[in-house]
């Protein structure tokens, strides 16, 4: 199970802490800890290091761009 957690500092309480302990009762968990800005810009990083995925990258952006977008409609009722 992978959980990500968004959230201020600030709001950071030992409620918190016991629903991450109730969530992963009895298991080893690993917490990595980032400003969200510095967090997006390591994954945007990532995502470009890959030549070929680049290059899908940036035209999906021009795509977007010149307004040829695809939508999809998702049945959530089957």
């Amino acid at each position: 199970m992978y959980t990500l957690y968004r959230l201020n500092a600030d709001d950071l309480d030992k409620g918190f802490l016991q629903s991450l302990k109730e969530l992963f009762k009895g298991q080893t968990i690993e917490i990595a800890v980032s400003r969200a800005e510095d967090a997006s810009e390591n994954e945007t990083a990532y995502l470009l290091q890959n030549p070929e995925n680049r290059q899908r990258l940036l035209q999906a952006l021009e795509n977007a761009r010149r307004g040829d977008l695809v939508t999809v409609e998702i049945d959530t009722h089957q």
